[in-house]
């Protein structure tokens, strides 16, 4: 009897010790699960931020506004002067540099008299993504670059005006077009095909604007000047301001007037050659006329 209940006592000793040891390692291997679970779930944010954006379709998630790039319309334009050794040569090297970057020659203007003194002006339109490296090469591989001026102007604004401006227009005149089907007497008709015609011609020079303005903004502009190794070149950095300025201005414009009042007077002296002596002819013979029919004075009246 009394051991049996020293065995149950012992028995009940060792599973109260079992159970405690079982509560140490819960509460030991609590901290490390924990720690686990914040690593795992740091290793995720990253994913889960990028989920976040992809759902939200590129929207700010705290104002809900979606935000959407437009792309700036600029107006590249340029102008370059550079002194060449052969004029012809160098006119066609920037052809081919041109052509080869996507761009065309869209006008030439040639001033050929001696070969050192030759000169060419040619505007060529380039795309704005090899607008700069074509410029560069220009200025480097055809000879002496003596000036570059180079324009921008950004247009989006205006860009986007005449593109809502145009549907607009073409927005009333549907209406007017609709309106016109409605109409029940010859007045009314007439009124709205008056109105028809004027919003059908603002919408003509809307849309010419847009057609310019694409035009402009899809292909930058340069004007290249080729000048020969002894031909003058007035570049405008080199000319002076203020006093002087205004002298060299004043000098050159009486220097044009002389030449064209020396040229006129050329121009006026073979007629001048040709009609002088009959009019002298005339007044002498006038005046001959005028001394014989004068009386003579009559003595006894004196």
């Amino acid at each position: 009897m009394i051991a049996a209940l020293v065995t149950g006592c012992a028995a009940l000793l060792v599973t109260g010790c079992a159970g405690g040891g079982g509560s140490a390692a819960d509460s030991a291997a609590a901290p490390a699960y924990a720690t686990g679970e914040a690593s795992v779930m740091a290793s995720e944010a990253p994913a889960r931020a990028e989920a976040q954006k992809q759902d939200s379709g590129g929207r700010n998630p705290a104002s809900g506004v979606e935000v959407t790039r437009q792309d700036r319309q600029v107006i590249y334009t340029g102008r370059m002067t550079v002194r060449v050794k052969d004029v012809t040569a160098a006119a066609q090297q920037a052809k081919d540099a041109v052509t080869g970057a996507g761009g065309h020659l869209a006008k030439e203007e040639s001033r050929s008299s001696e070969r050192a003194s030759a000169s060419a002006e040619l505007e060529f339109k380039i795309p704005p993504a090899r607008y700069p490296d074509v410029l560069t090469r220009l200025g480097r591989d055809l000879g002496e670059r003596l000036s570059l001026n180079q324009e921008t102007e950004d247009v989006t604004v205006q860009v986007a005006d005449v593109e809502s401006r145009v549907k607009s227009a073409e927005r009333a005149l549907e209406s007017l077009r609709t309106l016109l089907t409605k109409a029940d007497t010859i007045g009314q008709v007439l009124d709205v095909e008056r109105e028809i015609a004027t919003r059908a011609a603002d919408l003509e020079s809307l849309q010419a604007q847009r057609k310019s303005l694409a035009e402009q903004t899809a292909m930058a502009t340069l004007t290249l000047r080729l000048v020969g190794p002894a031909a003058a070149v007035s570049l405008p950095a080199d000319e002076p301001a203020g006093f002087l300025g205004g002298l060299r201005a004043g000098w050159d414009s009486l220097v044009t007037f002389l030449m064209v009042l020396v040229t006129a007077l050329g121009a006026a002296l073979p007629w001048l050659a040709v009609i002088t002596p009959p009019v002298v002819l005339a007044l002498v013979m006038v005046r001959r006329r005028r001394r014989r029919r004068t009386p003579a004075p009559d003595p006894s009246a004196a």
